[in-house]
């Protein structure tokens, strides 16, 4: 039976080891309606606007708009938060940095680039609605640069007229303060017979190997289909693209810290398919097909994040945006740990302070489980001379040895379990907290003493990793231990495993790790220093 306590325990050491590496030009002067921008109330966006159809708006005139009588243009759009450069071509963002986030924790770092001169929320039409990505659209507006500040809101407006009356329109709307801003597709119907047709939206993130920093994180286009979230390999889809269609909530691309989101806000979506095709990953959004009568108009709302993938945010943004934060099977704990994490660093000021916090209350938790695990082996281990014995008496009838060895448990009212149960009950904690410190936007840049500037980076010089190490090894020593002399080898290398594995763990997951050892080694201390019963 104590061997069996013995398996167990190295089955839970390794599969902590293991657990890590399946989870974790020049513009013609256009005398025309400046941009839009105001101080007032903030529009609320928080319920689904419905499919409408209205009233189209009267037009000067129907005549076609050549590429040499619009002209190409770039409009920059720029609030307290980003810098968002549009194209005339295609009505489409070229461009998009925070104003936040920079590449490196250096103040003169490079800031995060989500779109780098590379179109995004292309869009397309199909049948009478037909036009091609890269269509000129006239930009309302006589200045290239709209910029917001607080409060304040503000608006773009692309349109392209047809020769058979179809006004195509495409408006973005902004805020000053916010990450989400609006896109308003409209159809305006003004020819002399009725138009159906359907148009897609697209977002296109080009895609190589070397955008997935390490083996634990995913990066990729994540769709959320009813409840569930669903992740697509960017390699796979090579070679099978994705469809998703009844209870479509958005499509985006995620890397590790941030994230590109496409929210319908109507029904009139029909299906998304996601695919890889010449290097780019494209999340295209396709309505359904849409009937426009003579002298009416069609729309269609979307709400757009490009930004981090920080909790509060995503869950302000609302439309279950705030799933993207994706744990896995550990979200149910991992996202009340990030809630916690985030509050005592509200008044800690520091996020490897707030680590350390926040580990000790989990061991406080844990402690009389804890507590009654090492108690268990140190009782266990004061009956290895008798438990010898019996193996010796009995070396020849296991039987009649396991049937000895339960009655000797049983005499002295010991649980041969009893070391490696409450061990059990706390891993789906430390695999959760595991997920938030590896993944969590907070560590990132965030700078904790001394030499580790930045938490969700490994120690620069391998100090902590280090000491983690020795502490593990230290608190081996203390464990109480009934392993023979073979496995007890065999155990002790478990300290160089866990070291070299955490040598390029971020130094925020080390840190938990390290405080955690610190704190079970005084455990053990107490234990071996109370008297004996």
């Amino acid at each position: 039976m104590e061997n069996k306590n013995t398996v167990i325990a190295l089955m839970l050491m390794l599969a902590v080891w293991f657990g890590f590496s399946f989870f974790m030009t020049p513009t013609p002067s256009v005398n025309n309606v400046a941009l839009e921008t105001s101080t007032i109330h903030k529009v609320e966006v928080d319920q689904p606007a419905s499919l409408e159809f209205t009233p189209s708006v009267p037009v000067e005139s129907v005549i076609p708009m050549s590429p040499e009588s619009i002209g190409f243009r770039e409009i920059v759009v720029e609030n307290d938060l980003f810098k968002a450069v549009f194209s005339s071509r295609g009505a489409s963002l070229i461009s998009f940095v925070t104003k936040e986030f920079r590449q490196k924790s250096a103040f003169d770092a490079p800031l995060v680039t989500l779109v780098d001169n590379t179109p995004n929320l292309v869009s397309s039409g199909m049948e009478d609605f037909g036009f091609s990505e890269d269509l000129l659209f006239y930009v309302d507006a006589s200045t290239d640069q709209l910029e917001l500040a607080g409060d304040e809101q503000g608006r773009i407006r692309f349109f392209h007229q047809r020769a058979d009356g179809l006004r195509i329109e495409k408006i973005y709307s902004f805020y000053g303060n916010r990450y989400p801003f609006q896109l308003e597709f409209i159809f305006s119907n003004n020819s002399s017979q009725v138009v159906k047709g359907r148009h897609c939206l697209g977002l296109v993130t080009p895609w190589s190997k070397e955008h997935k920093p390490d083996s634990f994180t995913f990066v990729g286009p994540v769709t959320l289909v009813g409840e569930d979230i669903q992740k697509d390999d960017p390699e796979d889809l090579i070679t099978e693209s994705r469809h998703y269609s009844d209870g479509l909530k958005w499509s985006a691309f995620e890397s590790k810290y941030f994230i590109q989101a496409v929210i319908p806000l109507s029904a009139s979506i029909d299906k998304v398919h996601v695919d890889h095709v010449s290097g780019n990953v494209r999340n295209i959004l396709e309505s359904k097909v849409a009937e426009v009568p003579v002298g009416q108009s069609y729309r269609q709302e979307f709400l757009l994040y490009f930004g981090p993938r920080d909790i509060h945010i995503l869950k302000d943004v609302n439309y279950d945006l705030v799933k993207a934060i994706d744990f896995g099977f550990f979200t149910p704990i991992s996202k009340p740990l990030l809630y916690v994490l985030k509050f005592f660093h509200s008044f800690l000021g520091n996020y490897g302070f707030a680590i350390i916090l926040l580990t000790v209350i989990i061991k406080l938790l844990f402690w009389p489980l804890t507590h009654k695990s090492y108690a268990s082996m140190k009782d266990m281990q004061k009956l290895q001379p008798e438990m010898q014995k019996i193996r010796a008496k009995f070396k020849n009838d296991r039987e009649r040895q396991n049937r000895e060895l339960m009655e000797l448990y049983k005499t002295h009212r010991v649980n041969p379990l009893g070391g490696c149960l409450p061990m059990l009950v706390q891993i789906p904690v430390f695999f959760a907290l595991y997920k938030v410190l590896m993944d969590a936007i907070e560590l990132r840049q965030a700078p904790f003493l001394l030499w580790i500037s930045d938490l969700s980076l490994k120690d620069p010089y391998y100090v902590t990793p280090l000491i983690m190490g020795a502490t593990m090894f230290i608190q081996q020593k203390l464990t109480p231990s009934t392993m023979d002399p073979t496995q007890a080898r065999i155990f002790m290398l478990m300290p160089v495993i866990f070291t070299f594995l955490f040598l390029n763990f971020p130094s925020g997951l080390v840190l938990y790790w390290l405080v955690n050892n610190l704190l079970t080694i005084l455990q053990q201390y107490i234990i071996h220093k109370k008297p004996a019963a």
